[in-house]
C-alpha cells in the first residue's frame, strides 16, 4: 500500500536534487526509503539527506535542473512496508475512519474523518452519526488509547471541549 510522505516544492541546485517538505514528525524517517513513487512512477534514491528541516533527494536518472524542475508540487508516495514503526506509532491513514469512544462512559463521538497537523499536536476531526463534527487534539490528556488493529480510539474529553 503507498502513502503520502510528502510534497516536492523545488529543485536544489543544479545536478537535478529536490527539495521535499516531508509529511512525517521527522523528516529522517525518509532517509530510509530507497524508492519513491510519483505521479504512479517508481522513483530510485540516489542519495537523500535533510537540510534546513526539509529533504534533499537526488533520484537516479534525473541529472539537470530542467528534469527536476519537471517534478516541482508533485507529491511523493512510498510503500508503508519500507517504514519500520514503534508499538505506539501509526500512520494518519491508519486512524482516519476509526470510532471514537469515551473511555468511561462507552459514548461513541463518531469516526476520524481527517488529521489537522497544527505544528503543536495533530487535531482529529470527528463525524458523529447525526453530522456532528467534533475537534479532538491528539495529546496524552486526551487520546487514552489508540487501538489500530481494531479501528477504535479511546479518549476522554477534557473539561468544556465539547461545551457549546
Amino acid at each position: 500500500m503507498l502513502i503520502e510522505t510528502g510534497k516536492i516544492v523545488n529543485t536544489h541546485g543544479i545536478h537535478g536534487d529536490v527539495k521535499v517538505v516531508s509529511w512525517s514528525k521527522d523528516p529522517e524517517t525518509l532517509l530510509a526509503v530507497g524508492k519513491f513513487y510519483i505521479d504512479g512512477a517508481e522513483y530510485t534514491v540516489e542519495k537523500s539527506r535533510v537540510h534546513k528541516g526539509s529533504l534533499l533527494i537526488k533520484f537516479t536518472g534525473i541529472r539537470d535542473m530542467t528534469s527536476a524542475e519537471r517534478l516541482k508540487n508533485k507529491v511523493l508516495y512510498a510503500d508503508r512496508d519500507d517504514f519500520i514503526l514503534e508499538e505506539s506509532e501509526y500512520f494518519i491513514e491508519d486512524i482516519i475512519g476509526m470510532t471514537v469512544l469515551d473511555i468511561d462512559t462507552g459514548k461513541n463521538y463518531g469516526k476520524i474523518f481527517n488529521v489537522i497537523q497544527t505544528g503543536a499536536n495533530d487535531v482529529y476531526e470527528i463525524r458523529g452519526e447525526d453530522g456532528t463534527e467534533r475537534l479532538i487534539p491528539a495529546i496524552a490528556d486526551c487520546v487514552i488509547e489508540t487501538d489500530v488493529s481494531n479501528s477504535v480510539m479511546k479518549i476522554r474529553p477534557l473539561e468544556g471541549l465539547f461545551d457549546i
